[in-house]
């Protein structure tokens, strides 16, 4: 059965189930879900994550448990809603790499340049079940008390956009101002490649674009589309630099204080909505909301393997070196244990 099939079966059941199980019970339990992205379920794998979560739950449950979805950064940035989630003021969030790493600075593992050398191998390290997954997740748990309900690829592979030129080669970097997350690593990478890194939260970067505060950004394809990133870009460059996590969160305490019977509804629920947002990024990424979106408006260009190679040997070292320097040698150790999990995966 295709992804489609599987999510359109899913979500038809939840209804039905809905249907016969007493929508009209009031809720017991409230699970408040923030995130930055649209709420859109075929625009974004956060929208629809938490789409499918949604009914899966409130379905399952009878009612008993209501979830309350809150996108498009209605609860704040993104590290901010993260220390809601810990403080027990919002129960769960789906959140960036960018948002992450200001309570655990250990995901920056993921920013070493072309680590990854396709998008099957991606989704295969980059998954809560996989060994490098527990071992990151359960670092992350053990470090900011959270529950992690799901891990999940930020929505493909990075690519970078400007207003300037096409970007085909390392010298092609040079001068440009490029909107980064707030994240040493990515900062370390843009300014080891010449150009000048600009670190902006996501609220402020489609009008950083327009303005030229930022002459460029870079986000997986699927980020830069429903952001409409084309309305103030011109040019798109396939480089395929990076791919980062997003992280689903719940408190703990809350967690842990579910029935046994909800504890176990949420652990499923968010398996097949984590699973679903995979398969949404997919098909956002080939579709006309992808790149033959952005092809209308921007000039795009892929750039080739032999210079993905000198981009890797300029930018890999810089971010290494941050990594030793800024993490230590639990970066080292988590480092050398994300490239291990990759070679085994190849």
């Amino acid at each position: 059965m295709t992804f489609l099939k599987k999510l359109t079966a899913s979500t038809a059941a939840a209804v039905v189930a809905l249907s016969f199980a007493g929508a009209t019970q009031a809720a017991e339990v409230t699970i408040r879900v923030g995130h930055l992205n649209p709420a859109d379920p075929f625009e974004s794998h956060s929208g629809a994550m938490t789409a499918i979560f949604k009914s899966l739950v409130e379905s399952a449950s009878g009612g008993a448990i209501e979830v309350k979805l809150y996108p498009n950064g209605q609860l704040g940035k993104d590290n901010e809603v993260i220390q809601q989630v810990r403080d027990g003021i919002v129960e769960s969030t789906i959140s960036s790499s960018g948002g992450i790493a200001q309570h655990f600075p250990l995901v920056g593992v993921f920013d070493i340049p072309f680590a990854f050398p396709n998008i099957a191998v991606a989704s295969r390290v980059i998954d809560q079940r996989s060994s490098f997954g527990k071992k990151i997740t359960g670092s992350l748990e053990d470090a900011t008390g959270l529950q992690v309900l799901g891990m999940i690829d930020s929505g493909g592979f990075f690519a970078f956009s400007n207003s300037q030129r096409p970007i085909k080669t390392v010298e092609d970097m040079k001068g440009l101002k490029i909107r980064t997350m707030t994240l040493p690593t990515h900062k370390a990478m843009v300014d080891s490649l010449g150009a000048q890194a600009t670190p902006l939260p996501w609220a402020e970067v489609y009008t950083s674009l327009q303005t030229g505060v930022a002459h460029g950004q870079m986000n997986p394809i699927p980020i830069i589309a429903f952001a409409k990133f084309d309305e103030v870009q011109k040019y798109l460059s396939i480089t395929n630099h990076v791919i980062t996590p997003y992280i689903w969160t719940m408190n703990k305490a809350f967690y842990d204080g579910l029935s046994a019977e909800h504890r176990s509804i949420v652990d499923w629920a968010s398996e097949v909505a984590t699973e679903a947002g995979r398969g949404v990024s997919r098909v956002v990424e080939a579709s006309e909301r992808g790149l033959p979106k952005l092809a209308q408006k921007m000039e795009v260009n892929v750039v080739s393997p032999a210079e993905q190679a000198k981009f890797a040997a300029v930018a890999q070292p810089a971010v290494r070196k941050l990594i030793e320097a800024n993490l230590g040698a639990e970066g080292v150790d988590m480092l050398n244990a994300m490239l291990a999990a990759i070679k085994a995966a190849q």
